[in-house]
């Protein structure tokens, strides 16, 4: 049970059958017609040669069956780590030179060793750190600046830039030297493939083809625009017209690799590795969770973490580059069957028997082609709705995905990660800092107690009742401690303060510290403080440091009611109580 911890593989081989054979094969050749144009894409988008992309589709995929706990997952080259690729690496290497090709294969290596470190230190939990909206955001930027570099092979010009403010500006100064069949040949590949996305399916299903079939033939849809674009070429010699193609992609499996030690060189891409690592794992532990929830499989993220690990390590030792789990491309190895990674065993056998057969066909494919499959690919991830749906939800939220956008856009995508993160722990703070403090009183005729701002409650004229909710340390105790004085100070009758902490999981330190000199500063104004619903866990500690002493005469109480029967028992005779607050 303990090797099959750190081999999920073991769990899902024992009861491995021709039935899991059969869905995995199917679901594996979807896979490996959607993946094989992507392979190629993400490589042209990542700055490396194509057949790198084939490359990373491989043993990568092999490493990942053996060490991850996902049965769904489809690991290999994605979008947003390609172009985060191309930016890192670009900044140490020129694209074309065989130092940019190492630089690529460093980058996975370091992201294979942090990303498996992690894992064994199970520091899966760090996830966290990625709020949802920033993920969002920074998704959203990197897609359409992805696009947005994607214009120049599709018009057929040169333009440079790393951001909206170089790119845009690079491509208008070179509109005058359009490509009008490599304009023909992507504007095509674009218009087909976004009819295949959205009306293709619909109309098989029409006609009486299956879900599951016409499923398939509508994610076949990038092979058929690559198909249509090698054949153009040949058919036309667009060769000869302008149209750039891929070129020769060496025939064969990749050899073993490892990058040379060049300690500036490795130095240099520590933090670029640092943050793939943590946007592949982001990604694929989202997906892999929510795929397994549908199934009720556990997926474990520390054992995603090594997963992942071990799948970039064997892109580093096989000519790849940083590889991560697909969203589009596991939610339709999921749709496909797939029941479990032997399907990426399967699929990673297909491109190896592509890798060896078919790189001569690819000679001819259009590059404008691949850039349409790249920019049908990730508008896909623009997601506008849940953008405007964090606005209406939460405005801090909203400021922290729409900046880290902005940043991805306008400055680079590390930036933009960076600031998303930082943005989203400040706001979480700043929350924190200013916890909710209400008013409660008793509901009539029950022993629950509400928020006098939003309830018609009964409340005492000697007992203050107040809910935190929220834990408690060095940063809003003094809010809390403010937030009663000013309610003391609009009741001049009150004898007794009630703090209801049953939203309270911690205390620190400091917040202790805080409270005993606020209970006597309250007792020199002839006020005593006293809690009510303390938690187990704070319960144990505040007796384990003797707190009581302190608060005494106040009082620990079980309950609210219990504090309100003890201290002003006027209040449970409904005759008697001072309905709304002061």
């Amino acid at each position: 049970m303990q090797l099959a911890h750190y081999l999920p593989s073991l769990i899902w081989l024992r009861a491995y059958d021709r039935l899991h054979f059969g869905n995995d094969l199917l679901a594996a050749v979807v896979v490996t017609l959607m993946l094989i144009p992507q392979s190629l894409a993400y490589a042209m988008l990542a700055g490396l040669p194509p057949a790198v992309g084939l490359y990373a589709s491989m043993l990568p995929l092999v490493a990942y069956a053996v060490f991850g706990s996902s049965r769904t997952l489809s690991v290999g080259p994605v979008a947003v780590v390609s172009l985060m690729t191309a930016s890192a690496v670009g900044q140490v290497a020129q694209p074309g030179t065989a130092g940019y090709v190492e630089s690529a294969l460093i980058l996975a290596a370091l992201s294979g060793a942090m990303l498996t470190v992690a894992g064994l230190l199970r520091l899966g939990f760090l996830s966290s750190l990625l709020s949802h909206p920033v993920v969002t955001g920074f998704i959203m930027g990197s897609a359409l600046l992805i696009a947005a570099s994607q214009l120049k092979h599709l018009l057929g010009i040169a333009a440079k830039g790393d951001n909206l403010p170089t790119l845009l500006p690079s491509l208008a100064s070179h509109l005058q030297d359009i490509n009008l069949p490599t304009l023909a040949v992507g504007g095509s590949a674009v218009a087909f493939l976004f009819w295949v996305r959205r009306a293709l399916g619909k109309g098989l299903q029409r006609l009486g083809v299956g879900p599951r079939l016409s499923e398939a033939l509508v994610k076949a849809g990038p092979v058929v625009a690559v198909l249509a674009g090698i054949g153009a070429v040949q058919a036309f010699a667009l060769g000869s017209e302008g149209v750039r193609t891929v070129g020769a992609i060496p025939a064969g499996l990749p050899g073993l690799t490892w990058p040379a030690f060049d300690t500036a060189r490795w130095t240099a891409l520590l933090p670029a590795a640092g943050l793939i690592s943590i946007i592949g794992f982001v990604e694929s532990v989202s997906v892999s969770q929510s795929l397994g929830a549908k199934r009720g499989q556990r997926v474990d993220p520390d054992q995603e973490l090594v997963g992942l690990g071990a799948a970039n390590l064997a892109a580093a030792c096989t000519g790849g580059y940083p590889v991560t789990g697909g969203f589009a491309r596991s939610v339709v190895n999921f749709a496909a069957g797939a029941q479990t990674q032997m399907a990426g065993v399967l699929t990673a056998a297909f491109i190896a028997l592509a890798t060896l057969f078919l790189t001569p066909l690819f000679r001819d494919l259009p590059v404008a082609v691949l850039a349409a499959t790249i920019v049908v690919a990730v508008l896909g991830l623009v997601d506008f709705p849940g953008f405007l749906h964090t606005w209406q939800y939460s405005r801090a939220d909203f400021i922290a995905s729409a900046a880290t956008l902005l940043l991805v856009l306008l400055h680079s995508v590390e930036s933009g990660l960076m600031a998303g993160v930082g943005l989203s722990l400040f706001l979480h703070f700043w929350r924190t800092t200013r916890p909710q403090v209400v008013v409660v009183g008793r509901v009539a005729g029950t022993e629950d107690y509400r928020n006098v701002a939003r309830h018609e409650v009964i409340t005492s004229s000697l007992v203050l009742a107040v809910r935190v909710d929220e834990s408690l340390y060095f940063a809003n105790i003094r809010f809390l401690e403010d937030r009663i004085a000013s309610e003391l100070a609009l009741r001049p009758s009150v004898r007794h303060v009630v703090l209801i902490a049953s939203a309270v999981n911690v205390i620190d330190a400091s917040a202790l510290e805080s409270l005993e000199r606020f209970t006597m500063r309250l007792r020199s104004d002839g006020v005593t403080l006293h809690l009510a619903q303390v938690k187990g866990p704070v319960l144990d500690k505040l007796h384990r440091v003797g707190f009581a002493q302190h608060l005494n005469p106040g009082r620990i109480f079980a309950s609210p009611q219990e504090a309100m029967a003890a201290l002003d028992p006027g209040t449970c005779k409904e005759a008697s109580c001072i309905w709304a607050s002061p």
